[in-house]
Protein backbone atom coordinates (compact mmCIF):
# COMPACT_ATOMS: atom_id res chain seq x y z
CA UNK A 1 0.00 0.00 0.00
CA UNK A 2 1.10 3.29 -1.02
CA UNK A 3 0.82 5.17 2.23
CA UNK A 4 0.82 8.80 0.74
CA UNK A 5 -1.79 7.88 -2.33
CA UNK A 6 -3.56 6.62 0.52
CA UNK A 7 -4.10 9.49 2.42
CA UNK A 8 -4.54 11.80 -0.62
CA UNK A 9 -7.62 9.36 -1.51
CA UNK A 10 -8.61 9.34 1.79
CA UNK A 11 -8.89 12.86 2.31
CA UNK A 12 -10.77 13.13 -1.34
CA UNK A 13 -13.25 10.56 -0.49
CA UNK A 14 -14.19 12.71 2.42
CA UNK A 15 -14.21 16.06 1.21
CA UNK A 16 -15.99 14.72 -2.28
CA UNK A 17 -18.48 12.90 -0.14
CA UNK A 18 -18.18 9.13 -1.96
CA UNK A 19 -16.08 7.02 -3.63
CA UNK A 20 -17.29 7.86 -7.06
CA UNK A 21 -16.99 11.43 -6.86
CA UNK A 22 -13.25 11.22 -5.26
CA UNK A 23 -11.96 8.43 -8.02
CA UNK A 24 -13.55 11.00 -10.52
CA UNK A 25 -11.37 14.01 -9.66
CA UNK A 26 -8.54 11.50 -8.67
CA UNK A 27 -8.69 9.76 -12.38
CA UNK A 28 -9.03 6.58 -11.07
CA UNK A 29 -11.38 3.60 -10.58
CA UNK A 30 -13.93 3.52 -7.74
CA UNK A 31 -13.12 0.20 -6.70
CA UNK A 32 -9.32 1.27 -6.95
CA UNK A 33 -10.41 4.18 -4.31
CA UNK A 34 -12.59 1.63 -2.48
CA UNK A 35 -9.58 -0.55 -2.37
CA UNK A 36 -7.24 1.54 -1.08
CA UNK A 37 -9.29 3.12 1.82
CA UNK A 38 -10.04 -0.57 3.08
CA UNK A 39 -6.23 -1.50 2.96
CA UNK A 40 -5.61 2.04 4.68
CA UNK A 41 -8.38 0.94 7.54
CA UNK A 42 -6.66 -3.39 7.94
CA UNK A 43 -3.08 -1.27 8.32
CA UNK A 44 -4.44 1.03 11.08
CA UNK A 45 -7.13 -1.86 12.23
CA UNK A 46 -9.77 0.10 12.60
CA UNK A 47 -12.55 1.78 10.24
CA UNK A 48 -12.83 4.87 9.50
CA UNK A 49 -15.68 5.05 7.23
CA UNK A 50 -19.57 3.83 7.62
CA UNK A 51 -20.35 3.02 4.27
CA UNK A 52 -23.85 2.61 2.47
CA UNK A 53 -25.22 2.20 -0.80
CA UNK A 54 -25.76 6.31 -1.05
CA UNK A 55 -23.62 7.97 1.55
CA UNK A 56 -20.31 7.73 3.24
CA UNK A 57 -19.77 8.78 7.40
CA UNK A 58 -17.09 9.06 9.47
CA UNK A 59 -16.73 7.01 12.08
CA UNK A 60 -15.30 8.73 15.55
CA UNK A 61 -11.78 7.31 14.54
CA UNK A 62 -12.13 8.29 10.87
CA UNK A 63 -12.87 11.87 12.26
CA UNK A 64 -9.71 12.00 14.30
CA UNK A 65 -7.25 10.56 11.58
CA UNK A 66 -9.23 13.29 8.42
CA UNK A 67 -7.91 16.09 10.64
CA UNK A 68 -4.88 14.29 11.17
CA UNK A 69 -4.51 13.41 7.84
CA UNK A 70 -5.17 17.36 6.04
CA UNK A 71 -3.08 18.55 8.70
CA UNK A 72 -0.03 16.16 7.63
CA UNK A 73 -0.69 16.85 3.61
CA UNK A 74 -0.98 20.55 4.11
CA UNK A 75 2.79 20.38 5.91
CA UNK A 76 3.51 18.62 3.01
CA UNK A 77 2.53 20.67 0.27
CA UNK A 78 3.57 24.32 1.83
CA UNK A 79 7.08 22.55 2.54
CA UNK A 80 6.92 21.92 -1.35
CA UNK A 81 6.02 25.38 -2.36
CA UNK A 82 8.85 26.74 -0.28
CA UNK A 83 11.23 24.46 -1.36
CA UNK A 84 9.59 25.46 -5.17
CA UNK A 85 9.96 29.26 -3.98
CA UNK A 86 13.49 29.00 -2.79
CA UNK A 87 14.81 28.27 -6.39
CA UNK A 88 12.83 30.22 -8.27
CA UNK A 89 12.64 33.97 -8.63
CA UNK A 90 10.39 35.56 -6.64
CA UNK A 91 7.37 36.55 -9.02
CA UNK A 92 3.77 37.81 -8.65
CA UNK A 93 2.25 41.36 -7.36
CA UNK A 94 2.55 42.59 -3.58
CA UNK A 95 -0.06 45.19 -2.19
CA UNK A 96 1.22 47.31 0.90
CA UNK A 97 -0.02 50.24 2.43
CA UNK A 98 2.38 52.86 4.49
CA UNK A 99 2.21 56.31 5.51
CA UNK A 100 2.96 58.59 3.17
CA UNK A 101 5.57 60.05 4.72
CA UNK A 102 7.77 56.70 4.91
CA UNK A 103 6.64 56.18 1.10
CA UNK A 104 8.04 59.10 0.20
CA UNK A 105 11.62 59.53 2.49
CA UNK A 106 12.46 55.95 3.29
CA UNK A 107 10.53 53.72 0.60
CA UNK A 108 10.56 55.35 -2.74
CA UNK A 109 14.08 56.58 -3.05
CA UNK A 110 15.36 52.77 -2.71
CA UNK A 111 12.85 51.07 -5.11
CA UNK A 112 15.65 51.35 -8.17
CA UNK A 113 17.95 49.20 -6.30
CA UNK A 114 15.20 46.91 -5.19
CA UNK A 115 13.58 46.54 -8.52
CA UNK A 116 16.78 45.79 -10.44
CA UNK A 117 17.23 42.60 -8.27
CA UNK A 118 13.62 41.30 -8.14
CA UNK A 119 12.29 42.03 -11.72
CA UNK A 120 9.20 39.65 -11.63
CA UNK A 121 7.90 41.32 -8.53
CA UNK A 122 5.06 44.12 -8.63
CA UNK A 123 4.74 46.57 -5.98
CA UNK A 124 0.56 47.63 -5.66
CA UNK A 125 1.44 50.59 -2.95
CA UNK A 126 -0.78 52.51 -1.46
CA UNK A 127 -0.59 55.56 1.22
CA UNK A 128 -2.35 56.39 3.97
CA UNK A 129 -2.07 57.15 7.69
CA UNK A 130 -5.51 56.09 8.79
CA UNK A 131 -6.01 52.22 10.48
CA UNK A 132 -7.43 49.87 7.46
CA UNK A 133 -8.47 46.23 7.68
CA UNK A 134 -5.47 44.62 6.06
CA UNK A 135 -7.42 41.07 5.46
CA UNK A 136 -10.21 42.97 4.36
CA UNK A 137 -8.99 45.01 1.91
CA UNK A 138 -6.47 42.49 0.59
CA UNK A 139 -3.36 43.88 1.82
CA UNK A 140 -0.20 41.80 1.84
CA UNK A 141 1.59 44.11 3.95
CA UNK A 142 1.28 46.99 5.85
CA UNK A 143 4.03 49.69 7.75
CA UNK A 144 2.82 51.36 10.78
CA UNK A 145 3.68 53.21 13.87
CA UNK A 146 1.44 51.34 16.52
CA UNK A 147 1.39 48.60 19.02
CA UNK A 148 0.12 44.42 17.93
CA UNK A 149 -3.22 44.50 18.63
CA UNK A 150 -4.64 42.09 16.23
CA UNK A 151 -4.10 38.23 16.59
CA UNK A 152 -4.31 37.56 12.84
CA UNK A 153 -1.42 40.00 12.28
CA UNK A 154 2.44 39.13 12.60
CA UNK A 155 4.43 42.14 13.49
CA UNK A 156 7.97 42.65 12.50
CA UNK A 157 9.53 46.02 13.80
CA UNK A 158 11.77 47.76 11.21
CA UNK A 159 13.16 50.60 13.71
CA UNK A 160 12.71 52.22 17.44
CA UNK A 161 14.08 55.35 17.90
CA UNK A 162 12.68 58.26 20.39
CA UNK A 163 9.68 60.20 20.17
CA UNK A 164 11.04 64.09 19.54
CA UNK A 165 9.73 67.26 19.71
CA UNK A 166 11.21 69.94 16.90
CA UNK A 167 10.82 73.59 15.46
CA UNK A 168 12.16 75.05 12.71
CA UNK A 169 15.09 77.96 13.47
CA UNK A 170 12.65 80.59 12.37
CA UNK A 171 9.99 79.69 14.78
CA UNK A 172 12.60 79.24 17.80
CA UNK A 173 14.11 82.80 16.89
CA UNK A 174 10.56 84.63 17.03
CA UNK A 175 9.24 82.64 20.20
CA UNK A 176 11.90 81.15 21.79
CA UNK A 177 12.66 77.38 22.63
CA UNK A 178 10.43 75.60 25.41
CA UNK A 179 12.65 74.60 28.19
CA UNK A 180 10.32 72.03 29.89
CA UNK A 181 7.52 70.13 28.87
CA UNK A 182 4.92 73.04 30.59
CA UNK A 183 6.31 75.86 28.40
CA UNK A 184 4.36 74.25 25.79
CA UNK A 185 1.33 75.27 26.82
CA UNK A 186 2.40 79.04 25.97
CA UNK A 187 3.62 78.02 22.53
CA UNK A 188 2.26 77.19 19.08
CA UNK A 189 1.66 73.74 17.82
CA UNK A 190 1.08 71.01 15.47
CA UNK A 191 -0.92 68.58 16.14
CA UNK A 192 -1.67 65.41 13.66
CA UNK A 193 -2.48 61.34 14.09
CA UNK A 194 -0.54 61.16 17.59
CA UNK A 195 -3.17 63.42 18.86
CA UNK A 196 -2.80 66.36 21.88
CA UNK A 197 -2.15 64.84 24.33
CA UNK A 198 1.66 64.74 24.47
CA UNK A 199 3.74 62.79 26.81
CA UNK A 200 7.07 63.22 28.11
CA UNK A 201 9.78 61.06 30.75
CA UNK A 202 10.63 63.32 33.57
CA UNK A 203 13.99 63.37 35.16
CA UNK A 204 12.87 61.11 37.57
CA UNK A 205 11.39 58.61 35.17
CA UNK A 206 7.63 59.34 35.51
CA UNK A 207 5.40 60.27 32.34
CA UNK A 208 4.09 63.37 31.83
CA UNK A 209 1.30 64.76 29.70
CA UNK A 210 0.42 67.68 28.55
CA UNK A 211 -2.39 68.66 26.70
CA UNK A 212 -1.21 71.21 24.18
CA UNK A 213 -3.22 73.72 22.14
CA UNK A 214 -3.39 72.94 18.84
CA UNK A 215 -3.11 75.50 16.27
CA UNK A 216 -3.33 73.36 13.27
CA UNK A 217 -4.33 69.87 12.94
CA UNK A 218 -2.90 68.20 10.14
CA UNK A 219 -3.79 64.80 9.93
CA UNK A 220 -0.77 63.31 7.55
CA UNK A 221 2.72 62.70 9.18
CA UNK A 222 4.24 65.05 6.23
CA UNK A 223 2.22 67.84 6.89
CA UNK A 224 3.58 67.68 9.71
CA UNK A 225 6.54 67.69 8.75
CA UNK A 226 5.93 70.52 6.47
CA UNK A 227 3.99 72.55 9.03
CA UNK A 228 7.39 72.30 11.25
CA UNK A 229 9.78 73.11 8.30
CA UNK A 230 7.66 76.03 7.40
CA UNK A 231 7.22 77.70 10.68
CA UNK A 232 3.69 77.03 11.99
CA UNK A 233 5.37 75.87 15.32
CA UNK A 234 6.50 72.78 17.39
CA UNK A 235 5.75 69.22 16.38
CA UNK A 236 5.61 66.02 18.35
CA UNK A 237 6.30 62.57 15.77
CA UNK A 238 8.89 59.87 15.59
CA UNK A 239 12.25 60.39 14.90
CA UNK A 240 12.28 58.83 11.96
CA UNK A 241 9.67 61.04 10.28
CA UNK A 242 11.88 64.24 11.30
CA UNK A 243 15.41 62.71 10.75
CA UNK A 244 16.59 64.08 7.33
CA UNK A 245 15.22 67.58 8.50
CA UNK A 246 17.27 67.46 11.37
CA UNK A 247 20.79 65.97 10.10
CA UNK A 248 19.78 69.24 7.61
CA UNK A 249 19.22 71.62 9.85
CA UNK A 250 15.94 72.90 8.70
CA UNK A 251 14.66 71.47 12.22
CA UNK A 252 15.99 71.96 15.46
CA UNK A 253 15.09 69.40 18.61
CA UNK A 254 14.11 70.45 21.67
CA UNK A 255 13.04 69.05 24.74
CA UNK A 256 15.56 66.31 23.82
CA UNK A 257 15.99 65.38 28.18
CA UNK A 258 12.54 64.91 28.43
CA UNK A 259 11.94 62.53 25.47
CA UNK A 260 10.12 59.46 25.75
CA UNK A 261 10.53 55.82 23.60
CA UNK A 262 8.06 55.97 20.45
CA UNK A 263 5.74 53.25 19.20
CA UNK A 264 7.89 50.92 17.12
CA UNK A 265 7.79 51.21 13.29
CA UNK A 266 6.51 47.78 11.89
CA UNK A 267 5.36 45.80 8.87
CA UNK A 268 2.59 44.04 10.10
CA UNK A 269 1.46 40.94 7.42
CA UNK A 270 -1.28 38.12 7.97
CA UNK A 271 -0.33 35.55 10.46
CA UNK A 272 -0.41 32.29 7.84
CA UNK A 273 1.94 29.29 8.53
CA UNK A 274 3.36 30.04 4.80
CA UNK A 275 4.62 33.23 3.83
CA UNK A 276 4.52 33.63 0.04
CA UNK A 277 8.13 34.21 -1.66
CA UNK A 278 7.28 37.32 -3.07
CA UNK A 279 6.13 39.18 0.02
CA UNK A 280 9.37 37.72 2.21
CA UNK A 281 11.56 39.11 -0.51
CA UNK A 282 9.61 42.73 0.18
CA UNK A 283 9.55 42.69 4.16
CA UNK A 284 13.59 41.50 4.10
CA UNK A 285 13.86 45.02 2.04
CA UNK A 286 11.51 47.10 4.60
CA UNK A 287 13.91 45.58 6.95
CA UNK A 288 17.52 46.64 5.17
CA UNK A 289 16.47 49.91 4.33
CA UNK A 290 14.99 50.78 7.78
CA UNK A 291 17.71 49.94 9.59
CA UNK A 292 19.13 53.56 10.42
CA UNK A 293 19.54 53.98 13.94
CA UNK A 294 19.38 57.80 15.55
CA UNK A 295 22.21 59.84 16.64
Amino acid sequence: MDRFQALQIFRTVVEQGGFTAAARKLNMSPSAATKNISSLEAHLGVQLLNRSTRSIALTDHGRKFYEATVAILSRLDEAELDLREANSQARGRVRIVMPPSFGRVTFTPELPGFLDDNPGITLDVHFSDTPVDMIKEGFDLAVRSREQEDSQLIQRILHRGPMVTVASPDYLAKHGAPQTPQDLLRHRCITGVFGSDWRFRMPDGAEERIQIHSAVILRSGDNVREGAVAGIGLAQSTWWLFRKDLAEGRLVRVLEPYERDAVPISVFYPAKRNVPRKVSVVIDFLIRISGERPA
